[in-house]
């Protein structure tokens, strides 16, 4: 199956299933001499992971991860890394009545249109627990990226109606994690919060907005036309189950405003060209900035909800009705925060090589 992979040096390949024996990743083209552990990606995992608090699925998975190769003596050796995930608490009674009775929202028939044979059990590959792999390849770049200043944070900005206000960057990433709903305005997480236990109350599910933000990127990475920096952000987080939309920068706002409004003015400060704003989001061009690049997406509900649905009976060709059981998330904004942070890691992790700001086979060249 097409459409596993994402980057071009530093490429990472997803495999599983959300019902399957076990889920993963393969990182290549990750330097040597890079530290890495286990307990590096068991962190990233740890947010990620279900049942952690009132609003997520009580799926109760620990998401414990194997490294299999590319790892000696505590540090990456070039050779491709492997990890994964093995599912243990697994239940699939919930979609045998489903199999040929797509659900309204979910990917179920046109996976089958375009498959044919498919694995129906919690959404199968087209599930969001396969982010696994996204977050076990973007734990990695994270890792990498650091080293060189580069850090990412992700944070909830909005659920349904609720919005936050606007946080300092370098609080996002200390404060959205001091919450459940992984939101850095405390007074807005706890509106958020009662929305999406009301959501679940009702048998119904809500949406929102994740934004992504990423500082100390070094100016220069992007190519021209299909090779922008932003462009490759867009698809990598539309690549994320569940996202509608992606903005990078002001985004669509812009189509509101004067050029004399929103053009980013260059300034110096010291030697290093900035801008006064950063309405482009860090990138221009195609290309990064050196202000910080941020990037904002739509999440839709849950489909899975469990009020009654009208639906198609794919054996008999009649119109039918359905109501879905099972163990899922009324919302999936705050587990999306880290999934997030792994792709636009993994993004910029591939674009530092390819612009030669990291060594492509040792990170101490």
């Amino acid at each position: 199956m097409a459409g596993n992979s994402t980057g071009e040096i530093f490429r990472v390949t997803t495999f599983g299933s959300s019902h399957g024996p076990a889920l993963g990743a393969v990182i290549d083209g990750c330097p040597a001499g890079l530290e890495l552990s286990e307990k590096d990606i068991q962190r990233e995992l740890d947010r990620r992971r279900p049942g952690t608090s009132s609003i997520t699925t009580p799926r109760g998975e620990t998401d414990r991860v194997e490294i299999l190769s590319g790892v000696f003596e505590g540090k990456t050796d070039g050779s491709p890394i492997t990890g994964i995930v093995r599912n243990r608490d697994v239940d699939s009674s919930a979609y045998t009545d489903l199999k040929n009775r797509p659900r309204p929202g979910h990917g179920d028939y046109t996976w089958k249109a375009r498959f044919g044979h498919y694995d129906y059990r919690g959404g199968g590959r087209g599930s969001g627990r396969v982010t696994v792999g996204h977050v076990i390849g973007g734990a990695v770049a994270k890792k990498l990226i650091e080293r060189w200043g580069v850090r990412v944070n992700a944070h909830v900005i909005q659920i349904g109606n609720i919005r936050a206000s606007r946080v300092n960057l370098k609080l996002i990433g200390e404060y959205a994690e001091k919450n459940p709903v992984r939101c850095a305005d405390p007074k807005a997480a706890r509106l958020m919060e009662e929305l999406i236990l009301e959501a679940r109350e009702r048998g119904d599910s809500v949406g929102g907005v994740v934004e992504v933000v990423a500082t100390g990127v070094p100016p220069g990475l992007g190519d021209p036309v299909f090779g922008k920096l932003d462009a490759d952000l867009a698809r990598i987080l539309m690549g994320i189950g569940s996202v509608k939309g992606v903005e990078i920068g002001m985004g669509f706002r812009v189509a509101e405003h004067r050029g004399s409004e929103i053009n980013d003015e260059y300034y110096l400060d010291g030697e290093t060209i900035k801008t006064n704003t950063n309405t482009s989001g860090g990138i221009l061009g195609g290309i990064s900035s050196g202000m910080p690049v941020t990037a904002r997406i739509a999440v839709k509900p849950t489909p899975s909800i469990s009020l009654p649905q009208r639906t198609v009976d794919l054996e008999t060709m009649e119109e039918t009705e359905i109501e879905i059981h099972g163990r899922h998330d009324p919302c999936i904004c705050p587990r999306v925060v880290p999934v997030a942070e792994a792709s636009v890691a993994m993004v910029l992790a591939d674009h530092m090589i390819r612009a030669g700001y990291i060594h492509p086979t040792d990170i101490n060249r």
